[in-house]
This record gives structure tokens, C-alpha cells and sequence, in this order.
């Protein structure tokens, strides 16, 4: 409980933590369906609340990588994806102008450019308009 006090977790994040803590004889999967069931636990929260955390820092690719390395399922994260792709162009452009504000002047200042922007789960061609633009 003071796992999910702290914030949301999806099903598999909480099961890969608290496993580690199972003695003989316990049954943890019977324990999280019960959390699941009474609504203390749920995977759609836990996408949201990730999404709304990393939507101004990060691009589609990266939220939804993160997304599955915590265990959403993956319809959850495709239901997720339209609003983001909404906003990445402005995101990317707040993060680009956070971390350098100026047009590169050279091949090497575009490409350091457009790895940051990589890195941060921004997709080709929403980096390009950016450098571009």
C-alpha cells in the first residue's frame, strides 16, 4: 500500500517490486488482483500519469518506450498515442529552444542538435521541421 500512497503503478511494475518480498506459500498475483479489483491499481492510471509527467520533456517514441518497459499493455499505449502526436511538434520545439534556441550554423551544431532531439524520443521528421524551419 505505500507503494501506490507514493504514485501509480502498472500491474507488472508492482508485481517485479513486491516479488522480491514473497515467502512460500504466498500468492502475489491473488493479492494484486484484489488491489485491481477494489480500483487501487490500475494500468490505465498509470499510463496517464506517466504520459502527463513526460509529455513536456519527451517525444512519442521515447513515452512509449517507457510505457512498455513498465508493463502497459499495449492497447492502453496506443490509446495514448493520438494526444500526444498532437503536441509533439510544439514539445519538441519548447525543448529545442530550452536547450540551444539558435539555428545551427554548421553540420556539426545541426547533428549535435539532432541527436539531442533523438534522444529525447522525437521522431525524424518532426526534428527536421524544427532544424529546418
Amino acid at each position: 500500500m505505500r507503494y501506490l500512497a507514493r504514485r501509480e503503478y502498472s500491474y507488472t511494475e508492482l508485481h517485479n517490486k513486491l516479488s522480491l518480498y514473497v515467502q512460500e506459500g504466498e500468492d502475489l498475483n491473488a493479492v494484486l488482483d484484489e488491489l485491481v479489483k477494489r480500483g487501487w491499481l490500475s494500468d490505465a492510471r498509470a499510463t496517464t500519469q506517466l504520459v502527463h509527467a513526460k509529455r513536456s520533456r519527451f517525444g512519442i517514441q521515447r513515452i512509449a518506450y517507457e510505457l512498455r518497459q513498465k508493463g502497459i499493455p499495449e492497447n492502453l499505449i496506443i490509446e495514448a498515442m493520438p494526444e500526444l502526436k498532437e503536441t509533439e511538434l510544439d514539445t519538441a520545439l519548447e525543448v529545442w529552444q530550452r536547450k540551444f534556441g539558435t539555428i545551427a550554423q554548421d553540420a556539426k551544431e545541426k547533428g549535435k542538435q539532432m541527436r539531442f532531439l533523438q534522444s529525447r524520443g522525437f521522431s525524424m521528421d518532426i526534428i527536421l521541421k524544427i532544424l529546418n524551419s
